[in-house]
């Protein structure tokens, strides 16, 4: 990566809504390491799938060979972040974890409210335990190749839906809101003696604070998010939701919030009135809401109010620039070759 200093340089910018030279641009699709990992175990069976999750060897070496000879542009970060799947930090208190070919999914394991009093965070879990092989042999083996990152951790009502099932979760709501804050406050309570626990090893190794979304910094970076909210009213948010995001958010350096399309998108003045949430990730979704330049209103919205992630075809590009203005703008861009990246690299520089 010929310009990473810049390239630093450039992301603390866009994080207050300026820009050096050009906005930032990471030549990778949203989810594309799942689309490599879904390659690679297609052909195996179940049982085969499920080793492969806990082969640390093999999760190493798989994130190598995708970026063996690779020349990193613009700000493209080479970045191994240890995984087990979204749900993990539900499974550090006893939930069992079903593993597939791209992602892992909870077993719910709270069927009666009695059952919480089970829910105990366990450092010695199988799956702490191999997100610390994980780390441990990515450092071992990173020096002056790749960054190494923390897992994905989802300490809010995500983790309760994990742990109840999330269609239940929203009868819940209704019928036992206080049992539910209860499941909530324990989930957050949790969250910072984990995050401090493998930032702790990472800053010890020399290594930038980093995971799934492959933007580093050099403090505390975290990745907020509440899939589950697509299900639920603005007002179930404010009460449940919020509450737990404020208190995610406050100990981080960066906090980038990871919208995942328009049922969360519904909750976003809630969101962004959080202070220390710096960032939004807008992500579209699928199908009919494809292409990008149909949320040109929302994504001027949330820029005119915080710096924005957008994830663009590059076919979209010279249109999205036409209606857009660079500043708050961070654009990921799959591409097909080096040549290319360099290619779009001048068009946005000239945007700019």
């Amino acid at each position: 990566m010929p310009e990473f200093d810049m390239s630093m340089k450039r992301i603390y910018a866009w994080f207050e809504g300026e820009i050096l030279d050009r906005p930032p641009v990471r030549f990778v699709a949203h989810n594309a390491f799942l689309e490599m990992a879904q390659d690679e175990m297609a052909d195996m069976t179940a049982a085969e799938r499920q080793a492969c999750w806990f082969d640390v060897e093999y999760q190493v070496n798989i994130f190598e060979k995708s970026i063996a000879g690779q020349k990193f542009n613009g700000e493209t970060f080479p970045v191994f972040f240890p995984n087990l799947g979204p749900d993990v930090y539900a499974g550090f208190f006893g939930a069992e974890l079903e593993f597939g070919e791209v992602t892992s999914w909870s077993i719910p394991l709270i069927e009666q409210w009695d059952q919480a009093e089970q829910l105990q965070l366990d450092m010695n879990h199988v799956y702490f335990k191999k997100i610390e092989e994980l780390t441990a042999h990515a450092l071992d083996n990173c020096t002056g190749r790749y960054l190494v990152g923390y897992t994905d951790i989802h300490p809010g009502l995500d983790c309760v839906a994990a742990w109840r099932d999330p269609q239940q979760l929203c009868i819940d709501m209704i019928d036992n809101p206080e049992e539910v804050k209860l499941l909530a406050d324990l989930a957050i309570s949790n969250f910072e003696p984990i995050y401090d626990h493998f930032d702790r090893i990472l800053k010890q190794a020399g290594q930038l604070s980093v995971t799934w979304m492959g933007i580093p910094t050099f403090g505390r970076m975290h990745i907020p998010s509440c899939d589950f909210s697509t299900m639920i009213s603005q007002d179930f948010f404010n009460e449940f939701g919020l509450p737990l995001l404020q208190r995610e958010v406050k100990t981080m350096t960066h906090n980038i919030f990871h919208v995942d399309g328009k049922g969360v998108a519904r909750h976003l003045d809630a969101i962004l009135s959080v202070p220390e949430v710096h960032v939004i990730q807008w992500v579209q979704g699928v199908g009919d809401d494809f292409p990008i330049m149909q949320w040109i209103p929302l994504i001027k919205e949330i820029q005119a109010r915080k710096p924005v992630i957008v994830d663009l075809d590059k076919r979209d590009l010279d249109d999205f620039m036409a209606v857009m203005e660079p500043e708050g703008l961070f654009l990921w861009i799959a591409t097909e070759n080096e040549q290319e990246e360099i290619d779009l690299l001048k068009r946005i520089h000239k945007w700019s």
